[in-house]
């Protein structure tokens, strides 16, 4: 998996996720809209041959930065495919 980022200030992020599709960029959106201070959470994928996500994420100014709310959602996604594994573990 490769980030290539296409524009990166303190407010607003947008990057390439290489290597991945749509499952984890849509996680990722999706846990965004969890937090309080993103104000715009998307991803796109401009050819579906090429199939490289782009994702848009943007915070409210002077609150969380852009890149902090990114890493905010990947630790809490983290979290939540631990839970997963451990449950399905208990379960088998």
């Amino acid at each position: 998996m490769e980030i290539k980022f296409i524009e990166d200030t303190k407010y607003k992020v947008i990057f390439d996720i290489k290597g991945t599709s749509h499952t984890l960029a849509n996680s990722l959106k999706k846990e965004l809209w969890n937090d309080e201070d993103v104000k715009v959470a998307a991803y796109n994928v401009e050819h579906p041959l090429i199939g490289i996500p782009r994702v848009i994420v943007e915070t409210s100014a002077g609150k969380k930065d852009a890149r902090t709310a990114v890493l905010d959602a990947i630790d809490r996604l983290k979290k939540k495919n631990k839970d997963l594994a451990s449950k399905f573990n208990k379960a088998l």
